[in-house]
């Protein structure tokens, strides 16, 4: 059911954001407006971070500038944006674990970590090369080049740290000219003033038509999710069934062998017999 907030603002239930024009959106917006982005009660709980402009639902943000400042702190390095907007967003970086090491050696030759160096000069080591991780694909990101004066757009999902927001880094792309600056910053004024500035809206039959959309999709979910089970428990079944006739076949084999055994026994002591009747009968 919708909620209506102080503002007046309608604010949807979550089997409506199919039908958001921001939701599974890389929403080009100015750091300013990151800052103004708000967390409404009652959608913290569903496994993502989902923030709200007016009632716009948002996950996913692009921006562009320049880095301003590159700050390393353990397990993560944080670069600052500013996008002449009026303020800056924080751009963190997950540090991937274990990052190699190389070491110079002086002679063009490079030695791993677990490498020694022969000479004086192969004790020479270059900088540590770390690599980033993507926030959510975990993918592998370098950053190397990334460092105060550098323009470029980001892509990355939304976070807060001391309920300041930021930007957990996903994509970025060198931004090559300033036309390239003014066409990014023309299509976040459009997105701004065309789709931001005015509250979403659905109307009931829009919300009876999501809500139907969505319990059918629960319903093949959870059909599905039955289906798989059954294919499951058939699979079982069958295993179980191989096992028995295994066991079976095997304790029959068991008992052929024992009754081999048996027959094999007799039939050397009646062979033992017929020795020992002949050996009494030669010395009679």
């Amino acid at each position: 059911m919708a909620t209506v907030d102080n503002d007046g603002l309608v604010f949807y239930p979550a089997f409506c954001f199919r039908a958001s024009p921001t939701h599974f959106a890389w929403v080009k917006m100015a750091a300013v407006d990151v800052h103004r982005l708000r967390k409404r009660y009652g959608f913290d709980g569903m496994g993502q971070n989902i923030f709200f402009y007016y009632n716009h639902p948002i996950r996913f943000v692009q921006l562009a500038g320049i880095i301003v400042a590159r700050t390393e702190v353990p397990r993560r390095t944080v670069l600052t944006l500013d996008d002449s907007s009026g303020a800056t967003v924080d751009i963190v970086v997950l540090k991937k674990e274990d990052a190699p090491v190389s070491v110079s050696t002086g002679s063009g030759r490079v030695c791993e970590d677990d490498e020694t160096p022969s000479s004086a000069a192969a004790k020479q080591t270059q900088p540590k090369t770390e690599m980033h991780l993507a926030s959510t694909t975990k993918t592998d990101l370098d950053i190397s080049t990334l460092h105060p004066g550098t323009v470029i757009k980001v892509k990355g999902t939304l976070s807060t740290f001391r309920s300041a927001m930021q930007l957990q880094l996903e994509r970025f792309f060198a931004v090559p000219d300033t036309n390239a600056e003014m066409q990014f910053l023309d299509q976040r004024i459009r997105f701004l003033v065309d789709v931001l500035s005015t509250p979403w809206y659905l109307s009931d039959e829009e919300i009876d038509q999501l809500r139907l959309a969505a319990e059918e999709e629960e319903e093949r979910v959870e059909g599905e999710r039955e289906r798989a089970l059954k294919r499951q428990r058939r699979r079982a079944e069958r295993e179980e069934k191989d096992q028995r006739r295994i066991q079976r076949m095997w304790e029959a084999e068991e008992r052929k062998r024992e009754k081999e055994a048996s027959s094999v026994k007799d039939a050397g002591l009646r062979v033992m017999r017929d020795i020992e009747m002949r050996k009494r009968a030669r010395e009679m």
